[in-house]
């Protein structure tokens, strides 16, 4: 369950408590969740109880228990503990790293894919230019991981080619040849039966734009009416217009991955930046933050094999039951729960990257799952006098996890991902 997921969880608890006459208040637009603070408990809080408790007339704590009852039957949802003057501590049923780096790692670089656009074909339609290349060779790669064919065709488009009347022959083995004078476009049927006959036979038709024969579209502007105003049958493609906002000068002068990465982090409507920054290798890069994590998660394999243990996914948090260590076992595991979080999101920011054709939400996500991975990488190996545990090698397990999530995302993007760096 995502954060998201989480607060709309909470959100229909308090409108389920205001409906059924428990509270008195106007339902917020908007519940926030967080993760504990030092000494908290639990995956997530959220105060929305110390929030409704003035205008409900009622005490924090009261609400806090009486919207415990209702989230504790939550789909999800583990456990719900009332701490202090009324924050709810909710842990989540499917919280479980262990279980997440074990299916990363056996999946490998297919954690992510899906079958979302299984059957589906796209045609994207590029003019010759830079950025478009390779927002294009990236899109057609992320729809790939959805189950989706997809080529790559060069040309106008399909808004500027019926402005332009461009001319289609749709080939239907017909005889005669009628125009329509539909959408802007010319069309003629040639050799030998009609459009009716061509029809009942179930003939496929095919319409040649600019000489290049392509599968027509739905969605494409430049459709061929044949005999008695009926329309030749479309194919399954679906023709994507990709024009992003090209780069302000040559990309070429950064090199190849530090080139792709700065057409491909910004969306398609911003205007790519080209600077030396792609290469400086600091934190304010994000490439390099991306590229320095996946190369951590290599070493960190290493220096664990130096210390005598292996990757095993399980449970991140220590045994020790003492106060002490109990205060840094739940730090360890507030440590780890960002990057099963940012893990976790990774198949469906795949999936919207390829039903809205924007790997740039890819590039993001990948800045994500670095970011959190720089933040968990120094509970991996023991340290001091520490001995390796069942703890090190499940967070050994849910680092190389994260390296093959990069590694993935950047391979995707067409980005090498250095084993050292």
């Amino acid at each position: 369950m995502t954060p998201v997921e989480l607060s709309r969880t909470v959100l229909r608890a308090v409108r389920r408590a205001v409906d059924d006459g428990e509270l008195s208040v106007a339902v917020p637009a908007r519940v926030v969740v967080e993760r504990p603070r030092p000494g908290g408990c639990g995956d997530y809080s959220t105060n929305v109880a110390l929030q409704l408790a003035g205008p409900a007339g009622r005490p924090p704590r009261h609400v806090a228990e009486l919207l415990s009852r209702r989230l504790s039957d939550s789909p999800g949802i583990a456990g719900v503990e009332v701490t202090g003057p009324g924050f709810l501590n909710l842990t989540l049923a499917d919280d479980n790293p262990g279980a997440l780096a074990r299916e990363i790692l056996a999946r490998g670089g297919g954690y992510g894919g899906g079958d979302v656009l299984a059957g589906q074909r796209f045609e994207i339609r590029i003019p010759y230019e830079v950025r478009a290349e390779v927002v294009a060779d990236s899109l057609r790669r992320v729809l790939a991981t959805q189950g989706a064919q997809a080529h790559v065709v060069h040309g106008e488009t399909a808004e500027q080619s019926a402005t332009q009347g461009v001319q289609a022959h749709v080939v239907v083995h017909g005889e005669a040849a009628e125009q329509s004078a539909t959408q802007g476009a010319q069309a003629h049927v040639v050799h030998g039966e009609t459009a009716e006959q061509s029809a009942t036979q179930g003939v496929q038709a095919h319409v040649v734009v600019h000489g290049e024969t392509v599968e027509q579209s739905a969605t494409q502007s430049v459709q061929a009416h044949v005999v008695h105003g009926e329309t030749a049958e479309p194919s399954a493609a679906q023709v994507v217009n990709l024009r992003p906002v090209p780069a302000p000068s040559d990309p070429a002068v950064l090199g190849r991955d530090a080139s792709r990465w700065a057409l491909l982090l910004p969306a398609a409507h911003d205007r790519p930046r080209i600077d030396d920054e792609h290469l400086a290798q600091r934190e304010s890069n994000p490439l390099f933050r991306v590229r320095y994590a996946h190369s951590r998660t290599r070493a960190l394999t290493r220096n664990a094999a130096a210390l005598g243990f292996t990757a095993e996914p399980g449970d991140v948090r220590d045994n020790d039951t003492a106060t002490d260590a109990g205060d840094a076992t739940r730090a360890r595991a507030n440590t780890a729960a960002p990057l099963h979080t940012a893990l976790s999101s990774y198949p469906r920011t795949l999936t919207l990257a390829a039903t809205h054709h924007a790997p740039d939400r890819l590039a993001r996500q990948l800045v994500v799952v670095a970011d959190a991975l720089l933040g968990f990488q120094h509970t991996v190996l023991p340290q001091g006098e520490e001995k390796p545990s069942a703890a090190h090698r499940a967070r050994l397990a849910l680092a190389e996890a994260a390296g093959t999530v990069l590694a993935g995302g950047l391979s995707l993007l067409g980005i090498d991902a250095p084993e050292q760096l």
